[in-house]
């Protein structure tokens, strides 16, 4: 960050470090190093630059080796972008971190925290406000992109939405951190079609991991290949 001078005129400071600080040389030599020190080969070839994307959000090469994620994910929530669907958000720090350049239709990116239902729906459900939220998704849930990034309790809430006959999602990222139910809700994703027979493209993280960076990333790489 510039240095304001004393007349209100801005002024970089002196280089004291050596570091690469131009965007675009950043950008590519970060790719090249996550391609360099990850093991791609883990994942489906239809979703390596989704990894790559995920990773560099993360900050974590080791990520690979928990990530979940269905063949038909990429190909199927691009799809379903490119055709308008819109994006569900959990929290708003996701919708943030979407480069809306990236979306092929001027998709909308939706998150319901702050209509005024949330708190009364919350309160009466005892349940969280991010999972109280996600129940104002079902108009738009058929053919969505679901994007879940921070509240476990959110997820556990849309697989109880659609194990009640609730519409279905085109494609689920299914990334809640934290300590408390989050590698739970994953895993409840995970076998979502093995123990209850609904079947969805869907990426995940097992354990702890996850956040609203990394599944940001994820929906930047799902909306444009280019990475």
């Amino acid at each position: 960050m510039s240095i304001p001078s004393r007349t209100g005129s801005p002024r970089r400071p002196r280089r004291h470090y050596t570091y690469v600080d131009r965007g675009a040389d950043i950008y590519l030599d970060s790719f090249a190093t996550i391609r360099r020190e990850a093991d791609l080969l883990a994942v489906p070839p239809s979703a390596e630059r989704l990894a790559v994307r995920m990773i560099h959000g993360s900050g974590q090469v080791d990520l690979v080796r928990d990530l979940v994620v269905d063949p038909r994910l990429v190909p199927a929530a691009r799809a379903a972008l490119e055709a308008g669907a819109p994006i569900l958000c959990d929290a708003t720090m996701v919708v943030r971190g979407v480069t809306r350049s990236r979306l092929p239709a001027d998709n909308e990116v939706l998150c319901f925290l702050d209509d005024p239902r949330v708190p009364g729906l919350a309160e009466e459900w005892g349940t969280t406000r991010t999972a109280a939220a996600v129940s104002l998704w079902e108009p738009h849930l058929e053919g969505a992109v679901v994007a879940i990034g921070n509240a476990p309790t959110a997820l556990f809430h849309l697989l109880e939405v659609l194990l009640d006959g609730g519409p279905r999602p085109a494609a689920v990222v299914g990334c809640p951190v934290g300590f408390i139910g989050a590698a739970e809700s994953k895993q409840a994703l995970v076998d979502l079609a093995a123990d209850h027979g609904i079947d969805l493209p869907f990426v995940t993280v097992r354990g702890r991991r996850g956040g609203s960076a990394m599944t940001s990333s994820a929906l930047n790489a799902i909306a444009q290949e280019q990475e």
